[in-house]
């Protein structure tokens, strides 16, 4: 879960996703420059414990980064008992149910990305013998019918992904998105894409 100085979202986030079956563990990607407050840790693994609907409660933990960048929610993550990855922003809530069929519909293709979330592009015109895409958001999803990307704010996705992006993937797009503070997650859709060359899967 990759959160900003917005502690209140964080809480009703945290509190959310403890609450659902499936959810095994829950780490919150931390790139402030203060580290997060006793008193937030305390209370969130208290939330954690007391939503939890299973024996097994959610493991809970920070991912204290030096840096604000945005490549840091991409980062390995070390003791993952789970081959899932549910990559999620603080302020998106996806229902319980809607997440257990999403991953459902992602153990029948775990090399893909399965999220909530998506976008479009398409080849856009020539310029000095370059050629440039276009990206659309959901109004041009919603009004072509057709989808190319699912974004990574509300996605599933397969744990080895983290691994590529952060030590495979051409360091010049790392550098952009640090840069530019911006298009992680398209950076991460075309990982993807480019690894499968297969489709990602857009659960509404």
């Amino acid at each position: 879960m990759n959160t900003w100085k917005r502690n209140s979202l964080l809480k009703q986030s945290v509190a959310h996703y403890a609450s659902c079956h499936g959810t095994d563990a829950i780490h919150v990607v931390w790139s402030e420059s203060d580290r997060p407050s006793s008193k937030l840790k305390n209370y969130l693994n208290k939330i954690v414990i007391a939503k939890s609907r299973t024996a097994r409660k959610p493991n809970f933990r920070f991912n204290v980064n030096e840096e604000d960048n945005l490549n840091n929610r991409f980062k390995p993550i070390k003791d993952l008992r789970t081959d899932a990855i549910f990559s999620v922003d603080d302020d998106v809530i996806v229902p319980c149910d809607a997440l257990d069929f999403a991953f459902t519909v992602w153990q029948t293709a775990p090399s893909t990305m399965v999220g909530f979330v998506p976008r479009m592009h398409w080849l856009g015109e020539k310029k000095n013998s370059h050629a440039y895409y276009d990206y659309g958001g959901w109004w041009s999803v919603w009004w072509t019918g057709t989808y190319s990307m699912v974004l990574s704010k509300a996605a599933f996705f397969h744990r080895n992904y983290l691994d590529m992006y952060t030590n495979q993937m051409p360091a010049s797009i790392r550098d952009y998105v640090t840069r530019e503070r911006n298009c992680e997650d398209i950076a991460m859709s075309l990982l993807v894409a480019n690894a499968t060359a297969a489709p990602p899967i857009w659960v509404k």
